[in-house]
């Protein structure tokens, strides 16, 4: 596997970004992975290098770098306040503009195949994935929101509205427990899928809780989060090649 650390230039500043792909020059289709709160650690590589396995350039963004290097060794209620203050300013709009250059990042590198992309996100990037998907619905065709949080909310720019727009093959994995998804999210969501009759997975996996994908939490729940990596490898397949 080849790896590598750099920086992707964005109106905001330089965005420190990790990718690896499989060895040899390519080219291989892409994929985006969006962190999740807790941001960019080890566990986050160890996914990436998952996905590259199965044959994808994959690139992982700090997506706090308007805020600095911001990184957490342990999970507690102190850290949780910097990460929790992180989203709070943190749009879906900007999102999309780093998402904007991180393509076109890759549109001049040789060892990533041109056209269709897949996308994953956790958490505070499930928004990001439904809005990445619809915003650039020639380029997205293989996306994955799990446990996603504030995918519907009651702004204009709600990223729920951007469902209408896809064009390619969504999955929206869901715990059956979480505190961070409000009871009128899956009603909303799976609503406005339906009236666009977007080509989407609606799926709450039984007996989990928020974070179950991670192994390193106490509620990694090891067979959903080997169903998600299937659904999600499946529509990359599918759709990438």
């Amino acid at each position: 596997m080849i790896e590598s650390h750099f920086d992707i230039a964005t109106k905001d500043g330089a965005m420190t970004s990790f990718s690896v792909h499989p060895d040899g020059p390519g080219p291989f289709p892409a994929v985006v992975f969006y962190m999740d709160a807790p941001g960019i650690r080890e566990e986050l590589y160890v996914m990436a290098r998952r996905i590259a396995e199965q044959g994808y350039y994959v690139i992982l963004p700090d997506l706090f770098y308007r805020f600095g290097m911001i990184r957490f060794p342990v999970r507690n209620d102190y850290t949780s306040k910097v990460w929790r203050a992180c989203m709070a300013n943190m749009t879906n709009a900007m999102l999309m503009d780093d998402t904007r250059a991180m393509l076109d990042h890759m549109d001049a590198l040789k060892v990533v195949k041109p056209g269709a992309k897949g996308c994953i996100g956790y958490c505070m990037s499930g928004r990001f994935i439904t809005c990445a998907a619809g915003t650039f619905p020639d380029i997205f065709k293989a996306s994955a929101s799990l446990y996603g949080v504030g995918i519907v909310t009651d702004q204009d720019d709600s990223s729920h509205y951007m469902v209408k727009h896809i064009t390619g093959e969504i999955y929206f994995g869901f715990a059956e427990t979480d505190a961070t998804v409000p009871s009128f999210v899956h009603p909303t969501l799976q609503a406005e899928l339906k009236k666009h009759g977007t080509n989407a997975i609606f799926e709450v996996h039984p007996g989990t809780r928020h974070g179950f994908c991670f192994e390193s939490r106490d509620v990694y729940d090891k067979a959903a989060a080997e169903k998600v990596w299937k659904v999600f490898f499946d529509m990359c397949k599918h759709n990438l090649g």
